[in-house]
Formats: structure tokens, sequence, C-alpha cells
């Protein structure tokens, strides 16, 4: 058997015998790692959507019935000139009816009751950054002829604030569960070490390398962490196909969709970054645990 195979079947072997302290450390690593990586994708989701959103109309303004249709048009013309606006276009109540007709075209008896005399006009406005919707409220807010602005803006904010603070506290919990993966590996491989006691003490008097002793219990640490890694990678891979596959069920505004380079990118780094713990991990053990 060349020495390369009995490393690595040493490891192995010490992983069979502490089956249960073993399973209790790669779950740990499973937990902090999917905790971790499930918090960037729902950054990332949040991003796309809402990017998707400043594309589109990021503020209606909507008329009074009192005003003439050139008022409104010259209202338009004033918002358009400003510097924070990249376009804007006019509804008149012939096209918000028809709107109106397509939205709700699964209640008829809402369409009777309603004609295109009682829907207002109104201007949708484009803005070339996303974060001026309050200073265009403001400017419209005592005009005679508004009858009131809409915008999405303060729920982006509630989103980007309720977002922030998943992120915050799935990466802290991730960071502590982290720590006690190391703990429960250095653990694993404390009681590897003290179960092979008497063979460690008689490959020192044979005169084996301090490296050649220490391989197996890295290798074991490693594969406790990659194992755990590979878990929440392939959970993530799966809730992602999941949600693409409910899609339909979602409210139109919502893309669950990231894209597959961002889910590689992370998950190659994530299968990294439970290799590291395991080596960490492995690394406190053997330097309370093995001295030279």
């Amino acid at each position: 058997m060349s020495r390369a195979a009995y490393l690595v079947l040493q490891a192995f072997t010490s992983l069979r015998r502490n089956a249960l302290v073993v399973l209790a450390a790669i779950l740990a690593v499973f937990v902090s790692l999917t905790l971790a990586f499930g918090a960037l994708v729902v950054n990332e989701l949040f991003q796309v959507n809402t990017t998707r959103w400043q594309e589109g109309v990021h503020v209606v303004v909507f008329m009074k019935d009192d005003v003439s249709q050139a008022a409104q048009l010259d209202l338009q013309r004033e918002i358009q000139s400003w510097d924070e606006v990249e376009e804007t276009s006019y509804c008149d109540k012939t096209c918000a009816w028809l709107e109106f007709k397509e939205m709700f075209a699964d209640q008829p008896a809402l369409l009777e009751e309603t004609d295109a005399s009682i829907l207002p006009a109104s201007v949708r406005i484009k803005l070339t950054d996303v974060n001026y919707y309050r200073d265009i409220t403001f400017r419209l807010l005592d005009n005679s002829a508004v009858r009131k602005t809409v915008t999405a803006g303060d729920r982006f904010d509630q989103l980007s604030n309720i977002s922030n603070i998943l992120n915050a506290l799935g990466l802290s919990l991730a960071i502590l569960l982290g720590a006690a993966s190391v703990v429960l590996i250095a653990n694993t491989i404390r009681m590897a070490i003290y179960a092979r006691r008497d063979e460690i003490g008689i490959m020192k008097l044979v005169g084996a390398g301090n490296w050649f002793i220490r391989i197996p219990f890295l290798l074991e640490g490693m594969i406790e962490g990659l194992v755990g890694a590979i878990l929440a990678v392939g959970l993530m891979f799966a809730l992602h196909q999941f949600s693409l596959d409910w899609q339909e069920q979602l409210p139109d505004w919502i893309d669950p969709e990231v894209s597959v380079d961002f889910l590689l990118r992370w998950g190659f780094l994530t299968l990294a970054l439970g290799v590291l713990v395991g080596l960490i991990g492995s690394g406190v053990a053997m330097r309370r645990f093995l001295k030279d």
C-alpha cells in the first residue's frame, strides 16, 4: 500500500470510529455555510429585483379632473425638463381605462360599475436615479394640477432595510455556527488522536515524521468540512431550482432567478470555506493534543 493510500485510509477509519461526533461536526458546517450562502443569494435576489424595478416607472402623478389636458401636458413637459428625470409619458383617461380593463379582465362585475370618466389621467416618470423619488414627490406636493403622487420608493426602502437586517442576522449566525463547527471538528480530531495515542507513540519511536502522523487528521477535518459544504451548496441549488419551478405561484414583481455564474462562483468559494474550516479545526486540535 502506498503512503498516500495509507494516509487516506487512516483518515476514513478515524471518521468511521467517531461517526456520531463526525456527523455533529458536519451538520454544524452545513448549517453555518447554508446561512452564509443563503444570505448571499437573498442579497443577490434583492439586487436583481431592485434593478428590474429601477428600469420601470418610478413615480406616477395622478391629475385632477378639473385641470385641462393642455395644462396636464404642460406639467408633463415641465417635469421632463428636470435634471432628475430621464423620461416621462402621458396617459389620458382613455389610456387609463384600457389599462384598468386589462388589469381587471377577470372581474366583469367591477368593470360594469366603472367607466373611463372616474379614472384620472396621469404622468409616468422614469428617473435617472431611483433615489430621486423623494425630491420629485416633494416638488409636486403643492402643485394645483396634481391629485396625488404614487411611488414604490418607500416600499423599496423598507425592503432594503429588511434585506440588510436579514443579511446581517444570517451572516452573524453563520459566523457563530462556523466557530462552533471549528470547535466540533477540533473535538472530533482530539478524540481520534486519543483513540490512536498508542499507535502514534509507536510511530514516533520508529521514526515517523510529524507530518506523516498529522496528515490523516488534517484529511479528516478537511473531509468533514467539505461534506458539510457540499450539503450546503446542494441545498441552495435545490432551493433555487424549486423556486424556479414554482415561479408562477409568486407575485409578478418577484423574480427568483439568480445567474448560474453567481451560484457556481459562490458555490466553489463555499466549498473552499468548508475545507478551510476543517483545516482550522484540525490545526487547533493538533496544536493542543499532538505536540512535537
